[in-house]
C-alpha cells in the first residue's frame, strides 16, 4: 500500500516562511510525477506546483510564482515545497500527490487532481493577516 505523508504545516504570519515535506510510507516515488495540491474551506482543490520524476522540470500556478518552490531528494525519498512571502490567500490544507504516468510538460499548466494516483492526507497552513 501507498502512502503519502505530508509534514510541515503551521501557522505563520503574513510575510512569513515554511517549508512543506512529503514522505512516502510503503513504497519509494523516486520515479513518480509529484505535485502539491491545496484546498481552502468551500474551494475546490487546486494544483499549486509539480515536479518531474528527475527534477529537471517544475512548474507553478501563477499565484505562487516567485515565491514557492518544489524540489525533491531522491536519497531521502522526499519531496518538499518551500513558500515564502506567504499570504493570508495561501492558506489552505496542502496535499502532496504523486503520479507515475502523468508528466510535467515544458509549458506551465494546471494539472487536474484526477491525474494524480497517490495523495496524502494533507498539512494545514494557515497564514494570517
Amino acid at each position: 500500500q501507498v502512502q503519502l505523508i505530508e509534514s510541515g504545516g503551521g501557522l505563520v504570519q503574513a510575510g512569513g516562511s515554511l517549508r512543506l515535506s512529503c514522505a512516502p510510507s510503503g513504497r519509494a516515488f523516486r520515479t513518480y510525477t509529484m505535485a502539491w495540491f491545496r484546498q481552502a474551506p468551500g474551494q475546490e482543490r487546486e494544483f499549486v506546483a509539480a515536479i518531474s520524476y528527475n527534477g529537471e522540470r517544475k512548474i507553478y500556478t501563477d499565484s505562487v510564482k516567485g515565491r514557492f518552490t518544489i524540489s525533491k531528494d531522491n536519497a531521502k525519498n522526499t519531496v518538499y515545497m518551500q513558500m515564502d512571502s506567504l499570504k493570508h490567500e495561501d492558506t489552505a490544507v496542502y496535499y502532496c500527490a504523486g503520479d507515475p504516468d502523468s508528466d510535467v510538460p515544458r509549458a506551465s499548466r494546471h494539472f487536474r487532481p484526477d491525474e494524480f494516483e497517490y495523495w496524502g492526507q494533507g498539512t494545514q497552513v494557515t497564514v494570517s493577516s
